[in-house]
């Protein structure tokens, strides 16, 4: 079944373009045009996520996101003209999962859905950001790692760019969509970080099963390969 995005954007041209691109990546989407038709949609629609707009007629982003939250987690990511800390502050105060600030790039959204959407998942498998692969596991909630039994000492980082390519088994990642999902949009390095990352993971890593790898994909970026048994 399709993931669901309820996109409530009252500029058609934007609406539009989201709902053309999200269709393509193989979301299902229904648009409100204004904040009453929002909350009314949301209800009728049940989202898996919905792209929320700040300046609204009816009623503004702020009271659906306060509406969504009485009783629903649904995540919720902000897409709004206002970049000032104090809104985004605010936002994820009032419990939105993440803030994309326009002008925006298609496949920054993108992202940022597939990221929340993962994260939201982990949370939701009784609140754990646990994984488990043969003589491995990745586990978030207590940064550890463990390699054939033994906890290995890895920074944060290595730790996190390790779950977020095992939590999407056998799919490619480029090295910007990691330094974007894993660093943060924000981050301003270059792709060489991913690759000395990836460097010393495979150095805890090389050899202790059959089952995983961490693969380069020459020219594209890294996998996290698993054989289907």
């Amino acid at each position: 079944m399709a993931t669901k995005v309820l996109i409530v954007e009252d500029e058609t041209n934007i609406a539009e373009l989201l709902h053309l691109y999200l269709e393509k990546e193989g979301f299902e989407t229904a648009v409100a045009p204004d904040g009453g038709k929002a909350v009314e949609l949301f209800r009728s629609f049940r989202p898996d996520l919905v792209l929320l707009d700040i300046m609204l007629p009816v009623m503004d982003g702020w009271s659906v996101l306060k509406k969504i939250r009485e009783n629903d987690k649904t995540p919720v990511i902000m897409l709004t003209a206002k970049g000032e800390t104090d809104d985004k502050v605010n936002g994820l105060e009032m419990g939105a999962d993440d803030y994309i600030v326009k002008p925006f790039e298609m496949k920054e959204v993108l992202a940022r859905i597939h990221a929340v959407l993962r994260r939201f998942g982990a949370e939701e498998n009784n609140g754990e950001k646990k994984l488990s692969f043969d003589k491995l596991t990745i586990d978030l909630d207590s940064y550890e790692l463990r390699v054939d039994g033994k906890r290995v000492d890895t920074p944060p980082k290595e730790l996190e760019l390790l779950y977020h390519l095992a939590s999407a088994p056998n799919r490619v990642f480029t090295r910007n969509q990691l330094l974007d999902e894993v660093w943060g949009f924000d981050y301003f390095g270059d792709s060489r970080t991913v690759d000395v990352h990836i460097k010393r993971l495979r150095e805890k890593l090389e050899g202790v099963s059959d089952q995983w790898s961490l693969k380069t994909v020459w020219g594209v970026g890294y996998k996290f390969e698993v054989v289907n048994s």
